[in-house]
């Protein structure tokens, strides 16, 4: 190491940053200069194996060549910004006299969005959308689904009941009710499907919401059987979630429904609870007028907040039901 190779070095800096068209091309500078394997690195990290006199005679050379470089180059990087920022100017002019429009155009929530795709779905299969009122009586809610008076689900901690309480009306907790209006009120085959609002008493937080939305579907035919259920559940997980979708039933227990499934979709490489299912129970059919020795049927039931934020990889149901435009602008008008 000479002194003359480190003037020399810093000599070769300045005429580089000076030759130097634009910041990407000073970025290239820099590294060669100052980078990890510039020599005036390589030298200072010689001074280790030095001795103590050439240490001190050399590193006072050194760090003067590294600060006149470090000079160059931010003297170097002033200018080129500069004069790319008045290239900014001259390029991306903008006419601020033209009258700035600010009105918004309007569209439908999400969950409005996919109800109606569910609706539509469904028509083209073959079946009917019935809808219901939100505040029904406690037996079309309960009772005629078999869902005995000392269950759980009847509780204030899950049902929002209307006063005076003797009147025995709630705020219906699932569609259902419409199924058993249908069922009441029109003959055999029957195919709907049942989308609207329902409320339970549940804190609002990242997964629950007191108001929420299912969609639940009834068949009632001669001859019905849980392989038909399976085909319609997994014709419409495929249309939700994808032609590669997987679905699988799990046992479970609902009082409307026997035998019952908690129905369950392979999406994004993991299994996720999407909603129940089964077969209408016999006491359910009775208590609407239809001959159980005649006509069986299935019904099914997810809730849309489910489905959207499994298929859009939404985590937080705040998102959904706070109103917050930039959320719902994502989803398009929908009109």
């Amino acid at each position: 190491m000479r002194a003359e190779e480190i003037s020399a070095w810093v000599n070769e800096a300045k005429e580089a940053c000076a030759s130097a068209k634009d910041l990407d091309s000073l970025k290239s500078v820099r590294t060669a200069h100052v980078g990890d394997k510039a020599p005036i690195s390589l030298a200072s990290r010689a001074l280790g194996s030095m001795s103590a006199e050439d240490k001190v005679v050399f590193g006072k050379l050194i760090g003067e060549a590294k600060a006149s470089i470090s000079e160059f180059i931010m003297g170097a990087t002033k200018k080129l910004e500069a004069q790319r920022d008045q290239k900014i100017l001259l390029e991306e002019v903008v006419d601020v006299t033209l009258p700035l429009n600010r009105r918004h155009r309007g569209g439908l929530h999400p969950i409005t969005i996919i109800k109606n795709e569910i609706s539509d779905f469904f028509i083209e299969q073959g079946f009917a959308v019935e809808e219901g009122p939100e505040l029904e009586s406690g037996w079309l809610n309960f009772d005629a689904l078999n869902i005995p008076a000392d269950h759980p689900a009847r509780t204030m901690q899950d049902t929002f009941f209307i006063e005076p309480v003797e009147s025995g009306m709630v705020l219906r907790t699932h569609t259902s009710p419409v199924q058993v209006r249908t069922m009441l009120t029109q003959e055999p085959p029957i195919y709907v499907v049942c989308p609207g609002r329902t409320f339970r008493a549940d804190e609002l937080d990242a997964t629950h919401s007191p108001v929420f939305h299912q969609v639940e579907g009834l068949v009632i035919d001669k001859g019905i059987t849980m392989a038909h259920l399976k085909g319609v559940l997994d014709n419409f997980a495929r249309h939700m979630f994808g032609p590669n979708v997987t679905t699988r039933l799990r046992p479970s227990f609902f009082p409307f429904t026997e035998p019952s499934a908690e129905v369950d979709v392979f999406f994004n490489n993991r299994w996720i609870e999407w909603g129940g299912c089964g077969m209408v129970n016999p006491k359910v059919l009775a208590t609407c007028g239809i001959n159980s020795e005649i006509y069986s049927g299935f019904a099914f039931g997810m809730g849309l907040e489910r489905t959207l934020m499994v298929r859009h990889s939404i985590t937080d149901m705040h998102d959904i039901v706070e109103g917050d435009i930039r959320f719902t602008r994502q989803f398009g008008v929908g009109l």
